[in-house]
C-alpha cells in the first residue's frame, strides 16, 4: 500500500448544475474540500458523480499491458462479490460456508501442485502473492531458527537467496524481518537466477532459495528442477539442507495447463512451499493469493493461530486480520466454472496471442525480441541502438492512444539494458494486439524523425514497471 502525506490548498470539488434530476441548481451550492471534511453532508447522487467523474482520467484497464492483475469477470463473479461484500474472512465461526470454499480452494490447488498428501497439504488465503511470500518467508525463517537456535543466539545472521530479478515484496520480507537479502545478479543473457548461482550463494545461514515460475521483467521461468537438483549436490557435500520456495505467483497458475511436463512443484522433495496470485492468472479481480506448504511440518505449528467454527478449529496464518471474504469466494467460482479444460483454454488462448504479437513486433525495423511470450503470456523488447527513440519514448506514445506499456530498465547487472514488457491476460483478444500493432507501426515513422530521444533533450523518462 502507498503511503501519502497530506495535502494542503483550498481547492474544492465542483460538478454541474445539472447532475440529477432532483435539484437542478443544488449541486451548484456545494463545494466541498478536496483534502478535508466538508461541514455538511452530500447527496449521494452528487458524491458519486463527482467521483465518478475524477475517476475518468484513469486509464482503460482493458489497454493496460503493464499490469499482471485480472481486469474482467464474468458478470454471475461480479455478482457473488457483491452479495459477499459484507463477509469478513477472518470471521470464519460467523461465515463457516466461505471458510468451506476456502478449504475447497487449497485442496484444488494442493492437488493442482502435486502435493504427495492433497489432504495433509497446509494452505490460506491471503490479500495476494505478497502477503503469501511474507508468510512462506516467515515460515522459512522460523524452521531456520529452530534448527539453528544456540548459533542464532550468539548472533548468526540468516539469509535467503533469490535472483535480483525477484519482486519487491521479497526485499520487503528481508528488510522487515531482518534476513540478508544474497541476491544473483543479471550477466548477458541470464536474466534471472541459475542453479549455479544459487548454490554459490548458500551457505549455513541459508534459510532457504526462492525460485520464480514466471519473472515479472520478461515472463521466463526459472529452471526450478536444476536449482533442487543442485542444492541436493550441495546437502551431498555440505550436509547443507537448503528448501526452496517457488514464487509462482504467476506461473502458479499457467503452467500445471500448458506445461503439465515441467517439474516445478511439489513433484520435488525440496520444494516447500509455494504461493499465486489468484487476482493474477487465477482470474478473480484485486485481493486474493494463496500461500501452500508441502506438509504440516513444512509450516511450525507457532505460527499458526486456531479460531473456533462450527465446534471445531480452524487452523488461520496471516499477517493481516479482517479482510473480505468476496474474492476468495469468487476464486472458488473460477475453480468451479472453468475446470481444467477451461483453464487451460483461457491460459492457452493468452500464450497465443502473447506468441503472436511478439513475432509481429519482432518483424518491426528497430525492434528486438527478449522473450517471446511461449512462458508466462508475457514477453519483453527492446530498441535496437542507434535509433533516434528508445524505449522510453515509444510507452510515451502508446499511451497519447491508450495504451499501457511499460519501458524500464533492468537491474544489477544489466542496468544497461531498457526493455517494453506486454503482458497478455484474459480479455486482451486477438483484434486488440492487431490494433495495438497497428497504432505501433504508424507511430514509428513519427519517431524515426525525432532528431535524438528525448532524455538526450531533457525530457524525463516515465518508467512504468508495474507487477
Amino acid at each position: 500500500m502507498a503511503l501519502h502525506k497530506g495535502a494542503g490548498g483550498d481547492r474544492r470539488l465542483s460538478t454541474g448544475a445539472y447532475p440529477t434530476i432532483g435539484d437542478p441548481l443544488g449541486a451548484m451550492k456545494l463545494a466541498p474540500p478536496l483534502h478535508r471534511l466538508g461541514e455538511v453532508p452530500v447527496a449521494a447522487d452528487t458524491a458519486y458523480q463527482l467521483i465518478h467523474d475524477e475517476l475518468m482520467l484513469d486509464g482503460n484497464a482493458r489497454l493496460n499491458l503493464a499490469t499482471f492483475v485480472t481486469t474482467s469477470m464474468e458478470a454471475q463473479a461480479t455478482r457473488l462479490m457483491t452479495e459477499c461484500l459484507d463477509k469478513n474472512m477472518i470471521d470464519k465461526d460467523e461465515y463457516p460456508q466461505t471458510a468451506e470454499l476456502e478449504r475447497r480452494c487449497v485442496a484444488i490447488l494442493a492437488d493442482l501442485w502435486h502435493a504427495p498428501d492433497p489432504d495433509a497439504a497446509v494452505g490460506c488465503s491471503t490479500t495476494g502473492s505478497s502477503e503469501a511470500c511474507m508468510l512462506a518467508g516467515m515460515a522459512l525463517k522460523r524452521r531456520w531458527t529452530r534448527a539453528n537456535a544456540e548459533r542464532y543466539a550468539a548472533g548468526a545472521r540468516p539469509n535467503l537467496v533469490m535472483g535480483v530479478n525477484v519482486q519487491v515484496c521479497w526485499e520487503k520480507f528481508c528488510n522487515f524481518w531482518e534476513v540478508e537479502a544474497r541476491t544473483a545478479p543479471m550477466e548477458g543473457d541470464r536474466l534471472h537466477l541459475d542453479a549455479d548461482r544459487a548454490v554459490a550463494l548458500c551457505d549455513e545461514n541459508t534459510i532457504g532459495v526462492v525460485g520464480v515460475l514466471g519473472s515479472t521483467f520478461d515472463g521466463s521461468y526459472e529452471p526450478i528442477e536444476e536449482i533442487c537438483a543442485a542444492l541436493d549436490a550441495f546437502r551431498e557435500r555440505t550436509g547443507i539442507d537448503v528448501p526452496v520456495h517457488v514464487d509462482g505467483a504467476s506461473g502458479g497458475m499457467v503452467a500445471p495447463f500448458l506445461d503439465p511436463e515441467l517439474v516445478w512443484d511439489f513433484r520435488l522433495p525440496r520444494v516447500a512451499s509455494i504461493n499465486t496470485s489468484g487476482h493474477k492468472y487465477g482470474l478473480v479481480y484485486p485481493g486474493v493469493g494463496w500461500a501452500l506448504w508441502r506438509d504440516k511440518e513444512a509450516l511450525p505449528e507457532e505460527l499458526v493461530f486456531r479460531v473456533n467454527y462450527l465446534g471445531g478449529e480452524m487452523p488461520t496464518f496471516a499477517l493481516n486480520f479482517s479482510r473480505p471474504g468476496a474474492e476468495v469466494v469468487a476464486q472458488y467460482f473460477v475453480f468451479l466454472r472453468l475446470g481444467r479444460e477451461g483453464f487451460r483454454a483461457v491460459q492457452g488462448a493468452c500464450r497465443e496471442v502473447a506468441g503472436y504479437l511478439a513475432e509481429q513486433i519482432g518483424k518491426l525495423d528497430g525492434f528486438r525480441l527478449l522473450t517471446r511470450g511461449d512462458q508466462l503470456p508475457v514477453f519483453a523488447f527492446t530498441t535496437e541502438e542507434g535509433l533516434p527513440y528508445d524505449v522510453f519514448d515509444v510507452s510515451r506514445r502508446l499511451r497519447e492512444r491508450g495504451w499501457q506499456v511499460p519501458a524500464y530498465t533492468f537491474p544489477a547487472n544489466r542496468e544497461d539494458l531498457s526493455v517494453l514488457r506486454v503482458v497478455c491476460r484474459n480479455g486482451f483478444s486477438r483484434d486488440l494486439a492487431d490494433l495495438l500493432l497497428a497504432d505501433l507501426g504508424r507511430l514509428l515513422p513519427e519517431l524515426r524523425r525525432q532528431p535524438v530521444p528525448l532524455k538526450e533533450l531533457g525530457v524525463p523518462a516515465r518508467p512504468g514497471f508495474h507487477h
